[in-house]
């Protein structure tokens, strides 16, 4: 004797065959990641996908209270692959300006309030770091006694520093933010 299988519904199988295969997106509709938006803060955009982190780790955003994100190998049209820092309640200093400048040329900063952009900063590389950058060689007086370090930029792309006191050149690779 055979037995017969129940019969399934015909709804229990639509719902297997959406489990089973994802739905694909329409036809023309576009795929994107959205970061939400900030009430007040600042954004920096266009930062080489490499040096992200070193920007959290410049403004120090381990510690902010507020809304952090991170966002990294984003497309980007005028550099390939970008990251993007949202800080919510945080306004830059010009100290904070300069040493993003040192790990992303490039970048953009854009002060937002309400919502909007308010003002919108192209980060520029000074011709003189103060204070910014630790010098590599270990007898420079600045990494042996209290005094500021000062860096004079020979080139800016690829970033070529020069130290004011020991006259130490040193590319991207061995600089170290203070």
């Amino acid at each position: 004797m055979t037995r017969k299988k129940p019969k399934k519904s015909k709804a229990r199988e639509r719902i297997k065959a959406k489990k089973a295969v994802p739905s694909a997106p329409k036809e023309g509709a576009k795929r994107e990641l959205n970061i939400s938006a900030i009430d007040e803060g600042t954004v920096i955009d266009h930062i080489p996908t490499d040096a992200a982190f070193k920007v959290v780790e410049i403004l120090d955003l381990e510690n902010h209270k507020g809304v952090v994100s991170i966002a990294t190998n984003l497309q980007s049209k005028s550099i390939g692959r970008k990251g993007i820092v949202k800080v919510g309640g945080k306004s830059l200093t010009q100290n904070e300006v300069n040493k993003i400048a040192i790990v992303a040329p490039d970048a953009t900063v854009n002060i937002i309030k309400n919502y909007d952009v308010r003002e919108k900063i192209k980060v520029k590389t000074p011709d003189v770091i103060d204070n910014v950058v630790k010098c590599s060689n270990p007898v420079c007086i600045t990494n042996n006694e209290q005094v500021a370090t000062k860096f004079y930029v020979v080139k800016k792309d690829p970033l070529k520093i020069k130290c004011h006191y020991c006259e130490r050149s040193m590319g991207k690779d061995d600089i170290e933010i203070i």
